[in-house]
């Protein structure tokens, strides 16, 4: 039977999407005896404003102040079959590895290294070989294990006491929701599509009730599970409505999931690292078997996600004890053109 690879996953003719989940499951530990402990400088995370699994490490690092322990590299929006790449920076490299593709850090790692070069990757700049691709483990391992460099005013956004909630719903927001649009996007037969659209939006209206009545996913403040989501959301009017085609209703069509995506958006940390253009300029270039002639469409108005969202009649407050994050550090601000109603694709 044959199998194409798309995202980071694959499809077998005619079944569904199965998302490739073997990670480098190394962790950067404080306990004093891990191989990577944690230490300011040492490590570099490498993103794609792109991917909304790299931009979940980008916006956690925010909110917890984590920018001057761990440096970050940003990948331009597109890939080809070997790697992401540093164009985006002076000569085409990373300014702290040297590295043109991510691909070269694997490599330090495991010169046979045999699966996708994935973002985020957390990397060891003294020797220049990747830690761990493993992107669920790494934010919460900010939240945990990196408290020494945390910020003053940092959320817990991974509180003990919802832990065993959160985690439940962390895995259903995970299956359904973040992977189910891409089961429906890369579905291999109308049976596996059907089924995938589906499940997706089953997801997505219990997500609209849940959040009927509560200003985030486990009530007050702003917790992991939402960062989750948020990217997810961010992509979905953009990019997942149509390339995927999970188009049963837009999420401006949706009152109050649409409410709650703005509200993070417009909360410092979540829309001051989301690119539109570089968002639609990797599905639309990048998923060439979806979209061979890898037009980039031009809307839709990005604008609205500025306009007054009403959230706050739930109450709650998104930081609970803690602050909002200062403004992004020099080198990391999302260009007006590339934020709300910015235009341009590049």
């Amino acid at each position: 039977m044959s199998t194409s690879k798309s995202g980071s996953g694959y499809v077998e003719k005619g079944q569904d999407y199965q998302r490739d989940q073997n990670y480098i499951t190394d962790r950067i530990t404080a306990d004093g005896d891990s191989r990577w402990p944690v230490e300011a400088g040492r490590y570099r995370l490498v993103i794609a404003r792109a991917c909304p699994w790299a931009n979940r490490a980008a916006i956690v690092r925010r909110l917890l102040g984590l920018e001057q322990a761990i440096s970050m590299g940003i990948c331009g929006p597109t890939h080809d079959e070997r790697s992401w790449t540093f164009d985006l920076d002076p000569d085409g490299r990373d300014p702290v590895l040297g590295y043109e593709r991510l691909q070269q850090a694997f490599f330090a790692r495991d010169p046979e290294y045999p699966r996708g070069i994935t973002v985020p990757a957390m990397v060891d700049v003294p020797t220049g070989a990747v830690v761990t691709n493993d992107f669920k483990q790494m934010t919460l391992d900010f939240s945990s294990e990196w408290t020494a460099f945390h910020r003053d005013g940092a959320p817990d956004l991974y509180p003990e006491h919802l832990r065993a909630e959160m985690d439940e719903v962390i895995e259903r927001i995970f299956t359904e929701v973040n992977n189910g649009v891409y089961r429906c996007g890369f579905a291999g037969s109308q049976r596996a599509y059907d089924q995938a659209y589906q499940r997706l939006w089953t997801a997505m209206d219990w997500l609209e009730e849940r959040l009927s009545t509560r200003r985030f996913l486990m009530g007050e403040t702003i917790t992991e599970a939402d960062v989750r989501l948020f990217t997810t959301l961010a992509r979905f009017d953009p990019v997942y409505h149509g390339h995927f085609k999970a188009n049963r209703n837009k999420l401006t069509e949706l009152p109050a999931l649409w409410g709650y995506a703005r509200d993070l958006f417009q909360t410092p940390g979540f829309g001051d690292t989301t690119d539109f253009p570089q968002i639609k300029e990797h599905y639309y270039v990048v998923h060439a078997d979806i979209n061979p002639t890898q037009i980039i469409p031009m809307g839709p108005d990005t604008s609205v996600w500025l306009t007054p969202h009403g959230r706050e009649e739930l109450g709650g407050r998104p930081f609970g004890d803690g602050t909002p994050p200062g403004p992004p550090i020099e080198g990391e601000v999302i260009p007006p053109e590339h934020g709300p109603g910015g235009i341009g694709h590049r």
